[in-house]
């Protein structure tokens, strides 16, 4: 079984960890900065392989690769937007920011951060499309890169541990890795669409 680029005829785990876990930290890290890599599936796809290896600590090291590329990525593309909050003309990060972040969610997420601070961090790595309202909020708040940062750590661990567990389930369920991993993208698809059709479904009752 291959993960990651691993070709599938390469069977030694050495060859698959040495590939593997670099490529989920680049991998993590790029879509922390670009939103366009699913993220929460490859870390349940990686917590299946590390599930069927006999590697010991395969799973931890899962664990702390992928919550240490998330949060050094969050933390680069705060970064990049305080320059542009700080700077006359903006930046074009910022703006990257502003147009994934619609107004609605935007002022919901102001108004939870000036009721619960730092705590609604972790709730935001969780909820899908969460992260950057609430990351743009600290923006507008002149949130400092340091208060920031110690808000997102625990929210990476804990959107690490929420999506790792995804994966060890899937691997626990299945006896061949790709029937894992198959369970494991199926299962974050369907935690990753289920807010927005809940909401598509209250509007009607709204209305």
């Amino acid at each position: 079984m291959s993960w990651l680029g691993v070709p599938a005829s390469i069977p030694a785990e050495p060859t698959q960890q040495a590939l593997g876990y670099p490529s989920l930290f680049l991998l993590v890290l790029i879509g922390a900065l670009v939103p366009v890599v699913p993220t929460g599936a490859l870390v349940s796809s990686a917590a299946v392989v590390a599930v069927h290896q006999t590697a010991p600590f395969a799973l931890a090291v899962v664990f702390v690769t992928a919550s240490l590329a998330a949060f050094l990525g969050d933390l680069a593309l705060y970064w990049l937007g305080r320059r542009g909050v700080g700077s006359r003309n903006g930046s074009r990060w910022l703006e990257a920011i502003r147009a994934r972040a619609p107004e609605d969610r935007l002022t919901q997420a102001r108004e939870k951060l000036a009721e619960h601070g730092v705590g609604v961090l972790v709730l935001s790595r969780l909820v899908p499309a969460g992260r950057i309202p609430v990351m743009l909020a600290c923006l507008l708040a002149g949130w400092p890169v340091r208060r920031f940062a110690r808000g997102n750590l625990p929210a990476c661990l804990a959107w690490a541990v929420t999506y790792q567990l995804i994966g060890i389930l899937s691997g626990s369920l299945f006896g061949k890795p790709w029937e894992g991993v198959a369970a494991a993208v199926g299962l974050t698809v369907v935690v990753g669409a289920a807010p927005g059709v809940w909401r598509r479904l209250r509007r009607p009752a709204k209305a």
